[in-house]
């Protein structure tokens, strides 16, 4: 199997900004008086904004204002962004050159807005390795509806059936799979179900594990001709 694209999730799998979100709300949600637990964050991972705001408004009541909860949130992120920087996940530019030495299209695939978006690749300095982006805005349907790796495979002018998706949310996965293409899980906070496995062609522990996927199914495309 050769791969003419590798479509990238970004929070929690090129970045460790899931981690780092959850810290940030804790501190916004404890100034409230309100308890926030991991387990809470988790179950926001992935999905999209109507359903988040059902979930903050279980728990935090029917008046809960989202939005200024959002931009407070944003805020907190660009400040400690731009103290600190994006924390990167490990193998992350190992993969990135690789993919760019051997000519492999490379799209973003996210739920998070082209604003965020860029900011993020521009201050982690990842943007330039991308061939095209698909963010919020550029599908009416977001994950875990198929739209995103759709567009990203079309955007980058190559089946979906040779692309290598990678994710670490379980809605990411379930988004990749319905479009067709070679779903890889590397989880991040939540491990991979068994519904999902069935779905994933593998599950890595990092991103140092790709260059060596890429390399043994390459192996195998040239021996089985």
């Amino acid at each position: 199997m050769r791969f003419s694209g590798v479509i990238f999730d970004m929070d929690g799998l090129m970045f460790d900004t899931e981690t780092l979100t959850y810290k940030l709300q804790k501190e916004i949600f404890d100034k409230k008086g309100i308890v926030y637990t991991l387990d809470w964050y988790k179950q926001t991972v992935g999905k999209r904004s109507e359903d988040i705001l059902a979930l903050f408004k279980e728990l935090c009541g029917e008046d809960f204002d989202y939005e200024a909860f959002r931009a407070e949130c944003r805020e907190a992120y660009i400040d400690y962004t731009d103290r600190y920087g994006v924390p990167i996940k490990n193998g992350l530019f190992e993969l990135l050159r690789y993919l760019r030495e051997k000519g492999i299209k490379t799209a973003l695939a996210t739920s998070t807005t082209r604003r965020s978006a860029e900011r993020t690749l521009r201050v982690s300095e990842t943007l330039p390795y991308f061939d095209e982006l698909v963010c919020a805005e550029d599908v009416s349907r977001g994950k875990p509806f198929p739209d995103p790796f759709l567009k990203a495979a079309e955007k980058l002018g190559v089946k979906p059936e040779s692309c290598l998706s990678l994710e670490d949310s379980l809605n990411g996965i379930r988004s990749a799979y319905d479009a067709g293409t070679i779903a890889v899980m590397i989880p991040d906070l939540i491990p991979p179900t068994e519904e999902i496995k069935s779905l994933c062609f593998k599950v890595l522990n990092s991103l140092t594990d790709v260059i060596p996927l890429i390399e043994q199914e390459s192996a195998r495309n040239v021996q089985l001709r």
